[in-house]
């Protein structure tokens, strides 16, 4: 049996990106019950990619109880319906054997991963205000794409000045912007822009000098992705929303180390269940950006570990 409901999570305070502001986080969570044993998974469905938690829902619920994770590659492309059902099928695998899944995965206990803690945006004052609160934290995300980038990063690097910072531009830069704000980015110690072109509209990154490591996000979905990356991006942001899954994941990273990007792990903003699974994929990246729960005011009831150390992996009680 596999059942699908919508859940809210609210946020810590409003959060903005170029795209709009939010206060809660809306979610579907999965459950796959059989042979008495419950699997569970979450994903975020997103309106960049044309999902509403109704439209996910039916795909969903258009699935064969008895759907098996290899026969969903294929019965769903790759987005936020497959990724929570294949989830919910690892996490119901574990459960079933009495393993975790990186025991069936033949991995390693996945490793603690510094995560970054993003900044939402807001006039340049108040992300410092922002960055001086959270200083602490050693990777801070900075959500850009507006005339104000300058003033939002020289802000922000006042405020945390020994922080490693990563910056987003959510698509939200033309080849010109990039040019320009790139050795600024550089001055002020950026490792690392995700998106700074629309996906599509992308090709001008091969054709300009990047003195700083770029990272596709909405470019790059799943393996199918890769081809139209070359020479263009440097990293490739996996996130399961995007690929559809932790089975699609694994896939997409190890192809995307084969052909030489680096890879950092994202998130959508969703609870401590959407994270899990990522913590797997995120053992050993470049960087992960698995700072969802930290956004919101309420969390699972078994909510994943974050301190000092980074996000460890999850407990039986939350996933896998």
């Amino acid at each position: 049996m596999i059942t699908v409901t919508h859940d809210v999570f609210k946020l810590a305070q409003v959060f903005t990106i170029s795209r709009g502001s939010r206060t809660e986080a809306k979610v579907l969570t999965v459950k796959i019950t059989r042979d008495g044993v419950t699997g569970w998974g979450e994903c975020v469905p997103y309106a960049r990619y044309d999902e509403t938690l109704d439209s996910v829902t039916d795909q969903i619920n258009g699935l064969p109880a008895d759907i098996t994770r290899d026969a969903l590659q294929s019965a769903l492309s790759a987005g936020a319906a497959r990724n929570a059902v294949d989830c919910a099928l690892w996490d119901h695998a574990a459960k079933f054997s009495g393993k975790r899944v990186w025991d069936l995965l033949g991995m390693p206990t996945p490793s603690t991963e510094i995560t970054a803690y993003t900044l939402s945006l807001d006039t340049p004052d108040a992300m410092e205000q922002q960055a001086a609160k959270n200083a602490f934290r050693p990777l801070l995300k900075i959500k850009l794409g507006t005339p104000d980038d300058m003033a939002r990063l020289e802000a922000v690097r006042r405020g945390a000045p020994k922080s490693r910072i990563i910056v987003d531009a959510n698509e939200g830069w033309t080849a010109e912007v990039y040019s320009e704000l790139a050795p600024h980015l550089v001055r002020l110690g950026v490792q690392l822009v995700e998106q700074p072109m629309p996906a599509g509209a992308d090709d001008l990154l091969s054709e300009i000098e990047r003195p700083l490591p770029v990272c596709a996000d909405e470019s790059c979905h799943d393996r199918a992705s890769l081809a139209g990356l070359k020479g263009k991006y440097d990293y490739v942001n996996i996130k399961l929303d995007k690929t559809g899954g932790l089975t699609e994941a694994f896939a997409l990273k190890r192809d995307a180390i084969a052909a030489g990007y680096g890879v950092m792990v994202g998130c959508m903003v969703g609870s401590s269940l959407a994270m899990a699974p990522a913590t797997l994929v995120a053992s050993g990246v470049g960087f992960t950006d698995l700072d969802g729960p930290l956004l919101l005011a309420e969390d699972r009831d078994t909510p994943l570990t974050f301190d000092e150390a980074g996000v460890h992996a999850p407990a039986t009680t939350l996933w896998g």
